[in-house]
């Protein structure tokens, strides 16, 4: 465990400011799910995500970041992200020691908190053809919306080359 304090949402802004990243943030109430989340669809347009923190028998950690109402088989998976066997859900100790994150705001912005390159991060091919991806900017209670390429813009600054792949059915 790092005694590094996790980034919080202005630092992720001030973070994404200094690369001259646009990005909008809608403050809403806390939403724990994609069920929860859906009725701020008509206010926050662009392509709305669902993450699944997984990890392998070799503690090989992984973010998979997919469009919100996509299948992610998980008994398959691994064959596609290069892990060494099936995957399970990370626990939620790990969660906040690699992406600085409790589960229900888990996000992809979780990268900047990730300075040990614990974590692969995976996107969707599929999501990452909306211009427009939203996520959560490090905690539940509000949604940040980026570019799609400038959110792999964002992961390669903080030090992580994301896999851009077909993981959803």
């Amino acid at each position: 465990m790092t005694d590094a304090t996790p980034k919080t949402r202005d630092d992720l802004f001030a973070f994404l400011d200094g690369l001259d990243i646009k990005h909008s943030t809608k403050d809403h109430a806390p939403v724990f799910t994609v069920a929860e989340s859906v009725a701020l669809r008509d206010e926050i347009p662009g392509g709305h995500t669902k993450n699944l923190f997984v990890k392998d028998k070799k503690d090989q950690f992984f973010l998979l970041t997919v469009e919100e109402n996509a299948t992610v088989d998980l008994k398959t998976v691994h064959t596609l992200i290069g892990a060494a066997s099936k995957v399970s859900f990370g626990k939620p100790e790990k969660l906040m020691e690699y992406l600085g994150v409790v589960p229900g705001s888990v996000t992809a912005f979780g990268a900047i908190n990730d300075t040990g390159g614990n974590v692969t991060f995976v996107l969707d091919v599929d999501l990452m053809e909306d211009e427009t991806i939203n996520c959560h900017p490090l905690s539940n209670d509000a949604t940040t919306s980026i570019a799609s390429s400038d959110l792999i813009r964002f992961m390669e600054a903080t030090g992580h080359k994301p896999l851009v792949l077909k993981v959803t059915s």
